[in-house]
């Protein structure tokens, strides 16, 4: 157990698994008291007994739950918006129904919480905000990731101008930008294959260090830009991709 986020109350989206959950435990045994949420209640139970941490159901694509959440849950030092699909395919395989669904889930919903937070942020004049980017996005164009890459290419552009309105107001607002972390989410997709085997190998072959992530690999730094630490970062794209964008 440590102390860097003592004190701090932080809000998770999509908390109920992957990079969500591991945030959710990593910011409780850090010190903060964290609201754990995502639209899997069964996914939320594994978070129960958890130190610090409440877990509500909560669907980020509706405007009115988020904010009767966000009244719930009240002030809070610490955002992570990590809500997120992957759609696969190239333009031609997806339809603007496809589309249309990446953007809400994707970047939407990262409007709509942060939103209901911020305002409760500036009158502090305090709060980091942390948006779940990825490699796949402005920082590189990834075959098959057209929905998924200009959301989170979206993600970055909302990360800057959040940063920007709020940079002499206290309210810190950063993305990250992992490659391929392998996650239940990530191993649904890869069971979608004809071939999970080699869907595998060529997950991990697109990495140059020969390996995927685990999400013990990318909660050091969502720790660190929650806490004071990183008080001086603010807009900034962080790269956890192992190599891919040497």
């Amino acid at each position: 157990m440590g102390d860097r986020l003592k004190g701090k109350r932080a809000f998770i989206t999509a908390a109920g698994q992957g990079m969500g959950r591991a945030a959710a435990i990593a910011f409780s045994r850090e010190g903060a008291s964290v609201w754990a949420t995502d639209l899997d209640a069964d996914a939320l139970r594994s978070l129960e007994g958890t130190p610090g941490v409440t877990t509500r159901v909560l669907d980020v694509t509706g405007s009115e739950a988020v904010g009767r959440v966000a009244r719930e849950a009240g002030a809070i030092d610490v955002l992570f918006n990590c809500a997120g699909i992957v759609h696969h395919g190239s333009i031609l395989e997806c339809s603007e129904q496809d589309w249309d669904r990446s953007f809400d889930v994707n970047i939407k919903s990262m409007y709509r919480v942060t939103r209901a937070f911020l305002p409760g942020m500036l009158e502090r004049g305090k709060g980091s905000i942390i948006n779940m980017a990825s490699v796949a996005s402005s920082v590189r164009g990834l075959p098959n990731r057209l929905a998924y890459g200009t959301t989170k290419a979206a993600v970055i552009g909302f990360t800057k101008a959040i940063a920007a309105d709020c940079v002499a107001r206290g309210v810190r607002c950063n993305a990250v930008c992992p490659g391929t972390v392998d996650t239940p989410s990530l191993q649904g997709r890869i069971n979608a294959f004809a071939d999970p085997v080699q869907a595998r190998k060529d997950f991990v072959a697109r990495q140059p260090m020969g390996r995927l992530a685990t999400v013990d690999d990318v909660t050091p730094l969502l720790v660190y830009l929650a806490s004071d630490e990183s008080a001086f970062a603010t807009g900034g794209a962080f790269p956890v991709d192992g190599g891919m964008t040497i």
